[in-house]
């Protein structure tokens, strides 16, 4: 036991030592007020940017989802998918410290270098398990953005209602662009503390002028009514609890990544203070109307309260934004080989052709809330719940990996026999409900809205403007 205590404070030391270098220089002000606001690292940092980038854009659309799946399984779906995710991503840290810990008894020095995901899979279990985690990380990523842009422009819309969404989606996209020059998620701490006051702010404002709107006249809440629209709006709280698809790098960004373990559960709870009241509310007001409009600031009166809610969470969007592609970028980087370049100018110049398939695609399919489905089925599935658990399972198979493990599974959970029950009944649940039911019901909706609206669609449900 004593070595494994050891082994374990191995990894991640040496940042711990460019910390104290960092507290070296920051005896001016200006320094000081840099590293406070700049440069986060602790597990409070970690938890910000895990609850800050785990609700985002989700937040408007969680009461779309419950006139789809009804009250009572959109609760028990969040609870259900909440504990689900803050295990998937238990697994995630256990294996970065594995991964991390085994390459630094070989000397490999990651100052300069951000692990990701892929990489861990690589360094585990292979180069298979690389690009199948590769192919469904970027692309998650990828899509992930595209679904901040579409958000943008779906609020900024109930504002100014002078240009279209397509127009305002042209005009977020140059603004997004920007986050090319935000090194890496040590430099989110401020960031993450505002995105989650935002979050909090515009949950709350839902939940209360909800109920202070009362029930709209002649309210149904029939949900759920078809098959699909139940699985469509399952799949999207799967969505909801799935963003630790950046998990590797949050913890890489971490003073002492092996403190990761609690903090995504810490966030997921924090989170569901939000999501559950807020959901609940406006779909006891609005009921079946939400189906047709899957931005719940839709129907809820322009006041100023509203509108600080839109421009906070267009400021929220823009954080998140970020947070989705940083990653991406650091695949680029790496790709062209600029990873390790000192020159901040230089690696932003490099990751701008990044941002240009994510602005297209969002003026290709500007599906609010529909996309978030397909998402989650098709991409979140397998990124955030299925790979990690089987490469946990594979990883750990033998008995001599297992007694060498760095980090053991709680002995509270049953052990390893408990961890891969566990393991087994997220994969099967998943790749059944979430793949399968949640994959079909999804495209379809999907194809629905593409054949509704059609393809690069100027204002998606937006209502008949006013001359």
């Amino acid at each position: 036991m004593a070595s494994e205590k050891v082994e374990t404070v191995i990894a991640g030391s040496y940042v711990e030592m460019e910390r104290e270098g960092e507290e070296i220089d920051s005896k001016t002000t200006k320094s000081k007020l840099s590293t406070f606001l700049w440069h986060g690292g602790s597990a409070y940092d970690a938890w910000f940017s895990c609850a800050s980038n785990q609700v985002a854009q989700v937040l408007l659309t969680l009461p779309y989802s419950f006139s789809q799946l009804g009250l009572l399984s959109g609760i028990l779906f969040q609870l259900f998918y909440g504990l689900m995710g803050s295990w998937t991503a238990y697994l995630i840290s256990l294996l970065y410290v594995e991964y991390r810990t085994r390459k630094e008894r070989e000397k490999v020095d990651f100052r300069n270098h951000v692990i990701q995901w892929f990489e861990v899979l690589d360094g585990l279990l292979g180069k298979h398990w690389r690009n199948v985690g590769l192919f469904f990380n970027c692309t998650f990523l990828l899509f992930g953005s595209v679904i901040q842009l579409i958000a943008c422009a779906s609020n900024i819309y109930y504002i100014n209602d002078n240009l279209d969404k397509r127009t305002w989606t042209y005009i977020f996209g140059a603004c997004c662009a920007t986050t090319v020059f935000i090194p890496s998620f040590h430099n989110y701490r401020i960031w993450s503390f505002l995105g989650l006051i935002m979050t909090t702010y515009t949950a709350w404002y839902l939940t209360i002028a909800s109920l202070i709107h009362g029930k709209v006249e002649g309210v149904k809440h029939s949900g759920p009514t078809t098959m699909v629209l139940y699985f469509t709006g399952a799949t999207n709280i799967l969505y909801t609890f799935g963003g630790h698809a950046v998990t590797v790098e949050i913890m890489h960004a971490m003073w002492k990544p092996q403190k990761f373990k609690l903090i995504y559960l810490m966030a997921t709870l924090y989170v569901l203070t939000l999501t559950l009241p807020s959901a609940s509310a406006v779909y006891w007001a609005f009921g079946d109307n939400l189906l047709t409009h899957s931005n719940a600031l839709a129907l809820l009166p322009r006041t100023g309260f509203r509108d600080t809610a839109v421009v906070l969470m267009l400021i929220h969007q823009f954080i998140t934004f970020g947070f989705a592609c940083t990653p991406l970028y650091f695949v680029w980087e790496k790709f062209i080989q600029m990873h390790e370049t000192k020159s901040m100018l230089k690696r932003a110049l490099a990751r701008l052709p990044v941002v240009i398939p994510i602005w297209f695609l969002a003026i290709i399919f500007p599906f609010f809330g529909p996309i978030n489905s397909t998402v989650g089925s098709l991409l979140v599935s397998f990124t955030v719940y299925i790979i990690p658990a089987l490469a946990h399972m594979v990883t750990f198979a033998s008995a001599s990996a297992r007694e060498n493990a760095v980090e053991r599974p709680p002995s509270l959970l049953g052990g390893w026999a408990g961890s891969y029950a566990i393991n087994s009944f997220v994969v099967v649940w998943v790749l059944i409900v979430g793949f399968g039911f949640g994959g079909w019901a999804s495209m379809l909706n999907f194809i629905r809205q593409v054949d509704t609206f059609g393809l690069f669609t100027k204002c998606y449900q937006c209502p008949p403007h006013k001359a």
